[in-house]
Order: C-alpha cells, then sequence, then structure tokens
C-alpha cells in the first residue's frame, strides 16, 4: 500500500512537470504536457477506482485537498464517497491538484 501511494504521489509530481528538453515550439510543447496531463490523471482515476475501499481512503487522506473535499461533507462525505468511489469521476479531482496540493 505504501508502494502504490507513493507511485501515484510520483505520478502527480510528474504531471506538474512541463515536457523538458522539447524540440518543437513551445506551443505544440505545451500542448503535448497538457495532452500527457490529461492522459495520466484519466490512468489515475482508472487506478484509484480499481482499488479496495481502505487503500482507496489511504490515498485520499494522503491528499489534503481531496481529504478536505470529501471532509467538507462531514461523516455522510465518507458515506457517499463508499459507495461510489469506484463509479465517481476523480478526474476533475486530481486535473485541480499541483505540488501545494499533494503535500
Amino acid at each position: 500500500m505504501p508502494r502504490l501511494i507513493c507511485t501515484l504521489m510520483a505520478c502527480l509530481w510528474m504531471v506538474s512537470i512541463p515536457a523538458a528538453g522539447a524540440q518543437s515550439s513551445d506551443d505544440n510543447g505545451l500542448a503535448a504536457a497538457v495532452k500527457n496531463a490529461v492522459l495520466d490523471s484519466a490512468q489515475m482515476e482508472k487506478d484509484l477506482q480499481r482499488l479496495p475501499w481502505k487503500q482507496f481512503r489511504s490515498v485520499i487522506e494522503a491528499v489534503p485537498k481531496m481529504k478536505a473535499n470529501v471532509e467538507a461533507y462531514g461523516p455522510a462525505g465518507w458515506q457517499f464517497v463508499q459507495q461510489h468511489y469506484a463509479t465517481y469521476g476523480w478526474k476533475k479531482s486530481i486535473d485541480k491538484l499541483d505540488n501545494s496540493g499533494i503535500m
């Protein structure tokens, strides 16, 4: 489980880094970075949805912004998430994360 959390955190960190050493123009490099970020966040969403509940909750609690979003609804928020986490669209929440939201 800690390995999974570290892997997810590394993926989030890599998404925040712009494409280094791009040979194309700035616009094309930016478009490629955005495309990679979208693909990475979609894959991260799928990976999160495949986790068992206890591991999923550990990952959400490790990311302060996501934890705050769930806890804003109190105990009902965690109940809703437990019932719907495998089908809920987490991609928007993942896309909103940046380096300050991870740690």
